[in-house]
């Protein structure tokens, strides 16, 4: 790496000692480097908070917060971007294993040697750079495919609306073979298009785009309308699909058309696996779900199971069901999207989702979302 390149790295050196302070701040200078320093722990975490450095030396001993402490405050501070942490330590201080477990990335005892000291610099800078390139990577890949996703849609969507009008007979009489093979054009293009939908709204979620709408949504009214709709497609398939209701009507806080979604990915995935027997929907109110990562829960929840009678999922799969791009073994396994952006939902929700499968004997899928207040 050349001289120049170092130019635009920014280095804080914190220490409460100002003869330290001078002395990296000298050597680190003199190879181009721009630098700032902090005396203690607190106006180190003020300026990083503020401008973000490339690289942090830090001073293990430090009166009130420690260099311990700052590296695990920095480090649990998910709004900030990747900072290397370079701790400096006295010779007779204890092991550092401490800094390194907490989340700091290198160490360097005192006094420090000129070479040893540019070498570690140098060395944690090119990891901030390839971290970098990495996260920069990331999010083109990511930006390209919610762009290339969203222009999909659009002729997508236009196929859609001409193939229906074929359908409807509107652009002439088709003949027997033509009506067949407009229906399977039809169900093809919905499938991607469906894909397509769902590509989109997982990289929403994932970039901080969506948006949520949140209002008292009745739940009983909601499945309703869900089963009313994938009971034609249940139905096509010889397969029961059931609603049972609680005799309470609960309300949960939520945005309605995301958990539509949620429930017809259920549903439909039952119907879609479930080759004959039947599809059960219960609703039901519980004080608690069986498993959850909420800190504070509410009293009351609503729990939606799905129920179906299909082949099951066998016990490797089921841990990394609800992970993105996560296929079954099934050979009618979709993308590997559906179950991930359900999960998504849910967790939006502050509610939890959990599957429950043996293979040969179908598989239930249970939702708890916190009920109204």
């Amino acid at each position: 790496m050349s001289l120049q390149s170092f130019q635009s790295d920014q280095i804080l050196v914190v220490d409460d000692s100002a003869d330290n302070v001078f002395l990296i701040q000298t050597i680190l200078e003199e190879e181009g480097y721009i630098t700032s320093t902090a005396e203690d722990g607190l106006s180190a975490l003020a300026q990083i908070e503020q401008s973000p450095p490339h690289l942090v030396l830090l001073d293990i001993m430090m009166p009130g917060m420690d260099g311990f402490e700052v590296t695990k405050r920095i480090r649990e501070n998910t709004k900030l971007p990747f900072m290397p942490i370079l701790l400096i330590t006295a010779h007779d201080s204890p092991s550092v294993a401490q800094g390194l477990d907490i989340g700091a990335d290198d160490f360097i005892r005192k006094p420090v040697e000129v070479d040893e000291l540019l070498a570690r610099v140098r060395s944690l800078l090119r990891l901030k750079h390839s971290v970098d390139e990495r996260d920069q990577i990331a999010r083109q890949r990511e930006d390209f495919v919610s762009r290339l996703t969203h222009d999909l849609r659009t002729p997508l969507v236009a196929a859609d609306r001409m193939l229906m009008l074929f359908q409807q007979g509107v652009l002439g009489e088709l003949s027997p073979n033509m009506q067949e093979a407009i229906i399977t054009m039809a169900r093809s293009n919905q499938n991607l298009l469906q894909m397509v939908n769902t590509l989109l709204e997982v990289y929403r979620f994932e970039a901080g785009r969506k948006n949520l709408v949140f209002s008292p949504v009745n739940l009983q009214d909601l499945l309703e309308e869900v089963v009313k709709e994938l009971t034609p497609l249940a139905q096509e398939k010889g397969l029961s699909l059931q609603l049972n209701l609680a005799e309470a009507n609960p309300k949960v806080m939520g945005d309605r058309l995301e958990l539509h979604r949620l429930f017809t990915n259920l549903v439909g995935n039952a119907i879609k696996f479930t080759d004959s027997g039947s599809i059960a929907v219960d609703l039901n109110l519980t004080s608690a779900p069986e498993k959850t990562s909420i800190d504070q829960q509410p009293s009351d929840y609503v729990t939606i199971t799905v129920k179906d009678t299909g082949s099951g999922i066998p016990i490797e799969e089921q841990a990394t069901l609800f992970e993105r791009f996560r296929q079954g073994s099934h050979k009618r396994s979709g993308s590997g999207l559906g179950l991930y952006l359900s999960r998504r939902i849910v967790e939006a929700h502050q509610g939890t989702i959990q599957v429950k499968s043996e293979l040969g004997k179908g598989s239930v899928f249970l939702v708890a979302l916190p009920m109204q207040q």
